[in-house]
């Protein structure tokens, strides 16, 4: 096969996993997926950022899909903002692929957190919440969205992790 198209049909594949979960967790549970403290579980397939480049657009677009959704629901920003936070974060995490902790990469995990706490928060406390910026509030909001993102990544994304690990999936993607 072309590894054009092999890397495209990999990118495409991401992404629509990424938005069959988001859609498929909003149906089951509203809102769980989409809210400001979410635990978003498409979030888990950040570690795929881990083992291959072709996750990191993979990821962007099913972010940017799934975020079409808030269009409808008020939230046409999250489109822009949560989905450069994705792509800033997943690509930080396969910068940082080797960098482990016990052979676990740590610093890599936190990185889905970290961004967006920061890009999603500063979001939120500069367009949906009235009044001035304060940082009280933007550290609250950063510190909801992160916190959610950091039990994804540290409870479903590691499981995820070591599964692929285990079952060698990462030698396939490369």
């Amino acid at each position: 096969m072309n590894p054009k198209i092999r890397h495209m049909a990999i990118i495409a594949q991401i992404a629509a996993l990424y938005a069959v979960l988001f859609y498929a967790q909003n149906f089951i549970l509203p809102g769980s997926a989409s809210m400001a403290v979410q635990f978003r579980v498409a979030e888990a397939l950040n570690v795929l950022a881990l083992f291959t480049p072709y996750a990191i657009p993979g990821l962007t677009l099913g972010c940017v899909i799934s975020n079409l959704s808030g269009i409808a629901s008020g939230l046409p920003l999250d489109m822009i903002f949560g989905s450069v936070a994705t792509l800033i974060a997943t690509s930080l995490m396969y910068l940082l692929r080797n960098a482990k902790i016990k052979s676990y990469p740590l610093p890599a995990m936190l990185m889905p957190a970290l961004l967006n706490g920061i890009i999603v928060g500063w979001e939120i406390e500069v367009f949906y919440v009235e009044g001035e910026f304060e940082w009280i509030g933007f550290l609250t909001q950063g510190s909801f969205v992160a916190l959610g993102e950091l039990g994804v990544m540290l409870v479903l994304g590691t499981i995820l992790y070591y599964a692929v690990k285990k079952r060698r999936i990462d030698k396939m993607v490369k």
